[in-house]
């Protein structure tokens, strides 16, 4: 069950280098698309910080710039990398767009475009047998300071089946 594209933005990326499972984009996705300020804020800004060194290796990302004329009036109403990654997805065909922040997730659903979070992911990753727990991950990305709403991870494991 491969999905076409996913435009992911930096948290996503970053929260699945913490869990070193990374490459559960590829396996659930044909094409992951990178628009260049996320691989500036992870690769090159972020140097040095969880994420960066993991993210900088990987063959099979695609850094691509969206179109100048759908991103402006996103930039007034998220940050420039979220921004980027909902134009990116806006004028990608069958694209999904990978983000976590709550407010680009709203602006997301305005357009009308397909999206997911890290969460997300790893729940389609053990719906699809690639993982086998999602509490393990869950619990180490808070531990590293990845803060996820208490109700979305209990709704979240639920559904996998983790909790009662």
């Amino acid at each position: 069950m491969i999905n076409s594209v996913i435009v992911a933005d930096s948290s996503p990326l970053i929260s699945l280098a913490i869990i070193a499972h990374l490459e559960l984009l590829p396996q659930l996705y044909q094409r992951i698309l990178v628009p260049t300020a996320v691989w500036d804020e992870v690769t090159i800004q972020g140097i040095g910080l969880p994420g960066a060194q993991a993210v900088s290796q990987l063959t099979w990302l695609e850094i691509q710039a969206p179109e100048a004329l759908i991103l402006e009036p996103l930039s007034i109403l998220v940050d420039r990398g979220e921004a980027e990654a909902i134009a990116l997805a806006q004028s990608t065909p069958d694209s999904t767009v990978l983000l976590d922040d709550a407010q680009a997730r709203r602006v997301a659903e305005r357009l009308g475009i397909r999206r997911i979070g890290t969460l997300g992911i790893l729940r389609k990753a053990k719906k699809a047998g690639l993982i086998v727990e999602l509490k393990v991950y869950i619990e180490q990305l808070r531990t590293n300071g990845i803060y996820i709403r208490p109700s979305l991870i209990d709704a979240v494991l639920r559904d996998v089946g983790e909790i009662d």
